[in-house]
């Protein structure tokens, strides 16, 4: 498993790097020190931790919602609606994550969605990708090709 630095794991999150030396000062998130000595976490203690503070924003989130089927849930905000005659798109910003969808236009007016306004996409796909980037270290991915 890999190692990420602070500043990667503070991208990874969408906060400072302040806020996971933090979290890391405050015993929330355990470090080591990679191989320069350069202050890091373990790739599976941030997955643990990632979903402890997902958690934590899941139980905070104000909704009325009783239950749902969709396991993926991002809480941010509205930042565009472009509305036509029948459709509409919106853009919500989510952390990090540009999160856009395609509804009518009804469904945008009666969910008074205009920029500025909380919101919550909740995606429930049959299909979803998962990419492994290039590691910055000589580590070989399994699977992945290699360069001649």
């Amino acid at each position: 498993m890999g190692l990420f630095r602070i500043r990667e794991a503070a991208d990874l999150f969408g906060v400072s790097d302040d806020t996971v030396r933090r979290w890391a000062d405050a015993g929330r998130l355990p470090t080591t020190r990679d191989a320069s000595g350069v202050l890091a976490v373990e790739g599976a203690v941030l997955a643990r931790f990632a979903q402890e503070v997902a958690a934590e924003s899941e139980q905070t989130a104000a909704r009325t919602v009783v239950s749902e089927s969709a396991r993926n849930r991002f809480v941010g905000l509205v930042t565009k609606v472009t509305r036509d005659t029948v459709m509409a798109q919106v853009e919500l910003q989510a952390g990090r994550h540009r999160v856009v969808s395609l509804m009518s236009r009804e469904a945008a007016d009666e969910l008074g969605l205009e920029p500025g306004v909380l919101a919550v996409a909740a995606v429930k796909a049959t299909n979803v990708v998962i990419e492994v980037p290039v590691q910055r270290s000589s580590t070989v991915v399994p699977g992945a090709p290699t360069q001649s």
